[in-house]
């Protein structure tokens, strides 16, 4: 699986979820389609939608996004979506079930990392198989960023 990198002009993040890096230890990730309605999709375009309180969770057999915040589209007037509504993901049936799997069993919880449109200009989610961190890994985390940020000063200065 490749996703398309800033380099690509067709490439552009809806929203991202910075924390989720800070408070989980992310596994595998996977690339999911998102079913919306078309206000939402306007909406999206508009890059004023949060994932970052969102999750996804199993419901009948299917993978939902829980939370996530699309605002409304403003020229929609009485056509407009509701701003929260849980949103259907879009994998194949072997993925569902390895996602499933991993959260009953191993109680990971699936965390979505960012909102996107591929080349085609559709809108996908990444979303990652993850475990919560600790404190004492956050602050371990926070050290690490700390001491490279240092380190290019640093590097910077010297040279």
């Amino acid at each position: 699986m490749t996703i398309k990198g800033k380099n690509d002009p067709n490439y552009k993040v809806a929203a991202e979820n910075r924390k989720a890096r800070f408070n989980y230890e992310i596994g595998e990730t996977f690339e999911a389609g998102i079913m919306l309605s078309g206000t939402e999709v306007k909406s999206l375009r508009g890059g004023k939608a949060t994932i970052s309180e969102s999750y996804a969770g199993e419901k009948n057999g299917e993978i939902f996004l829980v939370n996530a915040y699309i605002p409304e589209y403003l020229q929609a007037n009485q056509f407009n979506h509701e701003t929260k509504r849980p949103r259907k993901l879009l994998l194949h049936k072997a993925q569902v079930n390895k996602l499933i799997g991993a959260v009953q069993r191993e109680g990971l919880t699936i965390v979505p990392l960012k909102i996107y449109f591929n080349d085609r200009g559709r809108a996908k989610v990444e979303i990652a198989l993850a475990r919560g961190k600790k404190l004492h890994d956050k602050r371990e985390t926070e050290k690490e960023r700390d001491w490279s940020r240092e380190k290019g000063r640093l590097l910077r200065d010297k040279g």
